[in-house]
């Protein structure tokens, strides 16, 4: 591509079940030109993330649904390639949320700046990023795990769920990690040093996570929903909390196995029993008053090697439609992003 043509990906049909790349459309654009007081950006990383697909449905939920021929929504790690604004140099690194193109012109409200010699700036899409600040988020107002406590958490190898298990050890608790297939369950216990993983797709699951969480479990950060749920619920403990930031087991079409079955009964009774705190959130709620102390706590811990992270990376713009795909799927292995360009 060269510097004055744009591209990018937008909703060309609503996704009927499972998404399909065919659902997306990569499109050729204008490039666009920034006014007075304006920037255009080139996204360098673009972050592929599950809600994706929750806002490509019609209904209305947190946000107004993705509509038929608009771009898809996501946060870029861009460089600024043109400045008519005070503020912002040529090559400046910032954090935004253009979505899923290419090129892409700002007003520089709600950019961050980040500083590629404190952390690589893709890690603001992870590790130092929304999915990192979900988990610390979910942890601090919700979860509020104690020493001794055991935190629990699925897809304990991706961007969240890495960030939750990490963190609930570094407050003192034990962390169990959900996940399945060889590699990531030793990366789980290995590199991210939970204390114990359960593999969701073996015969004895359930057994497993027994055994993995003898004294119960206090809190469950829930990414997943499904199976995972039925699973967790017997075993948490009285007063337990659980924070809930998505539900990835039901953005799209429920398994045949678990399509007619009824949560609802059994959950709200066991709220009932045991006194639980199941409470929902995004992460945007608390921003305004915790990312600081996010990105403070974080950034030192990354500094000092306490935080452990690990990359899903494609290339091109052209490749972002499978990616999202094959996380839906759960065949990323940690945090998805697409290099969309060369910095």
């Amino acid at each position: 591509m060269n510097e004055t043509s744009n591209q990018q990906v937008v909703l060309a049909v609503r996704p009927q079940g499972d998404l399909k790349p065919s659902d997306l459309r990569l499109e050729a654009c204008a490039m666009p030109l920034p006014g007075e007081r304006e920037l255009l950006l080139e996204t360098i990383y673009l972050s592929i993330d599950p809600y994706m697909r929750w806002w490509m449905r019609a209904e209305k939920s947190y946000n107004d649904p993705i509509e038929i021929g608009q771009v898809i929504v996501g946060a870029t790690v861009s460089r600024v390639r043109q400045s008519r604004h005070p503020d912002w140099q040529v090559g400046d690194w910032v954090l935004a949320y253009s979505g899923w193109r290419r090129f892409a012109v700002s007003d520089a409200s709600g950019l961050r700046r980040l500083d590629p010699n404190l952390a690589p700036p893709a890690t603001a899409l992870g590790v130092l990023g929304m999915p990192g600040f979900t988990a610390y988020a979910g942890l601090r107002n919700i979860g509020q795990p104690r020493p001794g406590e055991t935190v629990v958490v699925a897809a304990a190898s991706g961007a969240v769920g890495s960030m939750v298990g990490q963190i609930a050890r570094l407050r003192g608790a034990r962390a169990v990690g959900i996940t399945t297939g060889a590699h990531k369950l030793s990366y789980v216990k290995q590199e991210l040093h939970f204390d114990a993983v359960a593999d969701y797709n073996a015969p004895d699951f359930v057994e497993q996570l027994k055994k993995s969480c003898p004294d119960g479990i206090d809190v469950y950060f829930e990414n997943v929903g499904g199976k995972i749920w039925d699973a967790v619920l017997p075993l948490l403990n009285t007063h337990a909390r659980v924070p809930v930031c998505g539900i990835i087991a039901h953005y799209q079409r429920p398994s045949a196995e678990h399509a007619s079955i009824d949560r609802l009964p059994n959950t709200m009774a066991q709220i009932m029993g045991k006194s639980l705190t199941l409470r929902g959130f995004i992460q945007t709620e608390y921003a305004d008053t915790q990312m600081d102390d996010f990105l403070n706590e974080a950034g030192q811990w990354l500094a000092n090697g306490q935080l452990a992270y690990r990359e899903h990376l494609t290339h091109g713009l052209q490749s972002a439609p499978q990616a999202l795909v094959d996380l839906l799927q759960g065949r990323n292995f940690g945090k998805t992003l697409v290099k969309v360009a060369e910095p």
